[in-house]
Formats: structure tokens, C-alpha cells, sequence
């Protein structure tokens, strides 16, 4: 059975750091690409960043040069390191899989997904 676990949300101050964890389990291969994505309240999903197996990378301009996608194709798991985090990137973060075979991700529909981990940037 797929399976997605988000880990690493948590309470952080302006300008500090959190990085995120997405271990993947019961895929048949590595050959998947996978997409951060976060909801805050009241507001609809927004996609973060990808990566494919080939590691092509992609950020919303929201969060470029602050956040930095990567993935331990040994370990199954893909991390989101965020810096100089801001009050409007509180949210619950998810992240999903997609098996894709191209180096480009942007764009992909994503068929697994996580439970999502909460990211509060607050003083």
C-alpha cells in the first residue's frame, strides 16, 4: 500500500527555519515525482515545490530562494528545508507522489498523498 508521512511541522518564530520530512513506503520503484503543497485556513491549496527522480526542481515565487527541495532516494524520503520563514507561511503543509518518469514536475496531478503537518510562524 502507498503510504506518504509528513514530519517536521511544528511552532517557529519570523525568520527562523523547520525542515519537513516525506518518507515514502510501497512503491514498486523510485520513479515518482513529489509535490509540496499547503493550505492555510481559509484559503485553497497552494503548491510549494516539486521534485522528480531525475531531481528537476521547481518553487512557487512565493517561496523561492527561502525554500529548498531534496530528495535520499535511498532513505524513500524528500525534504523541504524553509528558511526565513514569514507569518503568511502558516499553513498545513502536505506533500504527494506521483510515479513519473520525466525530469520536469510542475504541473503533475498527484494521485498519493499525505496526512499534511502544521507550520505556525508566529512571535
Amino acid at each position: 500500500q502507498l503510504q506518504l508521512v509528513e514530519s517536521g511541522g511544528g511552532l517557529v518564530q519570523p525568520g527562523g527555519s523547520l525542515r519537513l520530512s516525506c518518507a515514502a513506503s510501497g512503491f514498486t520503484d523510485d520513479y515518482y515525482a513529489i509535490g509540496w503543497f499547503r493550505q492555510a485556513p481559509g484559503k485553497g491549496r497552494e503548491g510549494v515545490s516539486c521534485i522528480s527522480r531525475s531531481d528537476g526542481k521547481s518553487y512557487a515565487d512565493s517561496v523561492k530562494g527561502r525554500f529548498t527541495i531534496s530528495r535520499d532516494n535511498a532513505k524513500n524520503t524528500v525534504y523541504l528545508q524553509m528558511n526565513s520563514l514569514k507569518p503568511e507561511d502558516t499553513a498545513v503543509y502536505y506533500c504527494a507522489a506521483e510515479h513519473w518518469y520525466g525530469s520536469n514536475c510542475e504541473g503533475l496531478k498527484y494521485d498519493y498523498w499525505g496526512q499534511g503537518t502544521q507550520v505556525t510562524v508566529s512571535s
